[in-house]
């Protein structure tokens, strides 16, 4: 009955097929990994600064191990979840004890969020620390423009809600965090093109899992949104803006 009353905003479906997608684009040499490289450095130094030294730490999302690898050179024992293989982080994690977790570009399209902060909290040690990362509101403003002017006057759900800092916090607080904290960077990113914008949003895992993803855009809509996407630019480039959220707090 609780999981009937949950928001149905995003597909579990179309959400594991995207990551399934991101998995085996990311397996090539030349994929784009800005933003999961991005937040890789910013957890490293995250932990660097708050000198925490965990024993175990527990990995959702770490496309490549890059995060493991660096964790477990330090001698920490590393355990590696992602949905698209089948962790669900709506539901009570299988193991806990761990003293870090973190999570990569995930929680950004689950539909009960409070829920999976609340199983991250519960799968703590007393004294760890969670960190996630994803994008957040104000992301993709010019992709956003684009699809609006390819809609026309019937425009479509075609880039997801996202949160922003205040209702990170405010999460935080609702799960239970000791001294949470939210915080946002930008990551600006410019383009060519329209298509090559999206390639590289769908190779890292940022696409749209709506459960109405809305009508599929035709060639002349799609031909209007390239151009409206191109003419934003300037030099035959187009700059992206990523914001990127990162909550984190501990279990005392």
């Amino acid at each position: 009955m609780a999981d009937q009353q949950l928001p149905k905003i995003f597909s579990p479906h179309r959400r594991i097929a995207a990551r399934r997608r991101m998995l085996h684009a990311q397996q090539q040499v030349d994929a784009p990994r800005y933003l999961l490289d991005d937040m890789l450095e910013d957890v490293l130094e995250r932990l660097a600064f708050v000198r925490h030294q965990p024993a175990r730490a527990l990995l959702i999302g770490d496309t490549g191990a890059f995060l493991g690898d660096a964790l477990t050179a330090q001698g920490i024992q590393v355990v590696q979840e992602e949905p698209a293989l089948g962790f669900d982080e709506q539901l009570p994690f299988p193991s806990g004890g761990y003293d870090l977790i973190v999570s990569l570009s995930t929680l950004d399209t689950v539909n009960d969020l409070p829920g999976a902060l609340i199983h991250m909290r519960n799968a703590l040690a007393p004294g760890g620390l969670a960190i996630a990362s994803f994008c957040g509101a104000g992301s993709l403003p010019a992709l956003r423009a684009a699809m609006l002017a390819g809609d026309g006057e019937r425009p479509a759900a075609r880039v997801h809600p996202m949160v922003d800092v205040r209702a990170g916090a405010q999460l935080l607080q609702r799960a239970g965090f000791a001294d949470p904290v939210a915080d946002s960077r930008h990551l600006d990113v410019g383009f060519r093109s329209l298509k090559r914008a999206i390639d590289d949003f769908r190779a890292q895992g940022v696409s749209n899992v709506l459960s109405d993803p809305g009508p599929p855009l035709g060639k002349a809509a799609y031909a209007r949104a390239a151009e409206a996407f191109r003419a934003a630019g300037r030099d035959g480039r187009t700059v992206e803006r990523f914001e990127i959220l990162t909550l984190s707090g501990w279990r005392r």
